[in-house]
């Protein structure tokens, strides 16, 4: 309606010169009269002239308009918005595409159409000393902190499935290189894990393993067939592996090594109420034991060390006790037997054995102080028993204060000599009678 009206208008502009050159028409020669008439017919009937008149009557605000000018177009851009240099595609466009590439990050072959994909779970392959390398870091936080359930953990993040049986078989033998304690621990934790980390045969293959390198382990663990045959006998009491698997392995003995082994473990199961005693096939360590065998092992560890005076091997066995808590107990007794000794070879002994253990840490300044303390405290009685006790102990005192292990708080505590007693109580008076001539 608005397209009409306006032509209207414009043939009203139109009328009055068209009627002014008709009449002169015939004046003007034929072809400039044909020109005038083209001309004529021209305005009237093209749409593009009047199209571009209108556009220059219109309201400025088309001046920037996208609209076509030739009166054909809606003003869309060209292709959708898909055409041009730099333009990613119609909007809408990346949901209806059928190339999909491989080697893009966001593939997904969920995606694809065709039905013929067979997914496969891949298990890595992993060396054995990358195992290794894994489990030895485990292992020694369990030996500090003893918590299972961490090293559970750890073993279900680091180690494959398919390969829990060389964690079974590494575990074993870094805990044969520890002391007691922790082939306990190692014990606790296989048992622990069976049933949801580690399996029946991944125990078995390790043991296996084991027994089949036995002669290699000999070499750097001389007791390696007696730690494997406590480690055997206490998984089967444990109800980690069947008793049918010392039978088994009978079957297939190799060596006499191998066969000592497993007569270890039938040895420990034959036993009287084995299973029950298993339990402490590693022994009771640490402050787990008696005040009394500790103080025993003590004293037998300074007669033995005053007999050889073999600093390293006194070094292993008080490591081997596992009480770095108790220590001020062989401080006391080795003070003790200085004074029951009262000889200055043993006091020299003594005390170049109280000055390792204080070089190699294994007596703190804490533990030092404390049994010497515990002698002064005690030393009214022991006294009694040895009676020059005082003087010896104010020399052993001295002598190792010069040495440098002891420090100025346990000079500065000794106890005096006390009063010099004479032959008798008249001998005093007769003396100071004496002194007055």
């Amino acid at each position: 309606m608005a397209t009409e009206g306006l032509d209207a208008e414009i043939e009203k502009q139109l009328e009055p010169a068209d009627k002014t050159e008709l009449e002169g028409a015939s004046s003007v020669p034929a072809p400039l009269l044909h020109k005038k008439k083209h001309k004529k017919i021209s305005r009237q009937s093209s749409r593009e002239n009047v199209v571009t008149t209108s556009f220059f009557q219109s309201p400025r605000s088309w001046k920037n308009s996208r609209r076509s000018r030739n009166g054909y177009g809606r003003g869309l851009p060209k292709k959708g918005g898909a055409g041009g240099k730099g333009v990613w595609g119609a909007p809408g466009s990346e949901l209806l595409e059928a190339y999909e590439d491989v080697n893009d990050p966001n593939y997904d072959s969920e995606n694809l159409s065709n039905g013929d994909i067979e997914l496969k779970m891949v298990v890595p392959q992993v060396s054995d000393e990358e195992i290794r390398k894994k489990v030895g870091p485990i292992i020694l936080e369990y030996f500090e902190n003893g918590d299972t359930h961490e090293a559970a953990v750890s073993v279900e993040d680091c180690i494959p499935y398919n390969r829990r049986d060389l964690f079974v078989q590494f575990l074993i033998e870094i805990a044969m290189d520890h002391k007691p304690s922790h082939r306990e621990m190692t014990s606790v934790l296989i048992s622990d894990l069976f049933g949801h980390v580690i399996v029946e045969s991944d125990i078995t293959k390790a043991f296996e393993n084991l027994l089949a390198n036995v002669n290699d382990l000999i070499l750097d663990i001389p007791d390696a067939p007696t730690v494997i045959g406590n480690f055997i006998a206490r998984a089967i009491a444990d109800d980690c592996i069947p008793p049918k698997f010392l039978i088994t392995m009978k079957e297939k003995s190799e060596n006499e090594v191998f066969v000592e082994t497993l007569a270890r473990a039938d040895t420990l199961l034959s036993m009287k109420h084995g299973l029950v005693r298993l339990h402490n096939v590693w022994g009771v360590g640490g402050a787990l034991r008696p005040v009394k065998y500790l103080t025993r092992q003590m004293s037998l560890l300074l007669q033995e060390y005053i007999s050889s005076r073999d600093i390293e091997e006194a070094s292993r066995c008080l490591r081997a006790l596992e009480v770095p808590h108790f220590h001020h107990e062989l401080v006391y007794e080795a003070v003790v037997m200085a004074l029951e000794a009262n000889n200055i070879d043993k006091e020299e002994a003594l005390c170049r054995l109280l000055k390792a253990f204080d070089a190699a840490v294994l007596l703190t300044t804490d533990q030092m102080e404390r049994g010497f303390f515990r002698v002064f405290d005690d030393l009214s009685d022991i006294s009694m028993d040895v009676p020059l006790a005082y003087i010896i102990l104010d020399r052993f005192v001295d002598r190792c204060y010069k040495e440098g292990f002891l420090t100025e708080n346990v000079t500065k505590k000794l106890p005096p000599r006390g009063r010099k007693r004479y032959v008798s109580e008249g001998d005093q008076h007769f003396i100071k009678s004496n002194r007055l001539f």
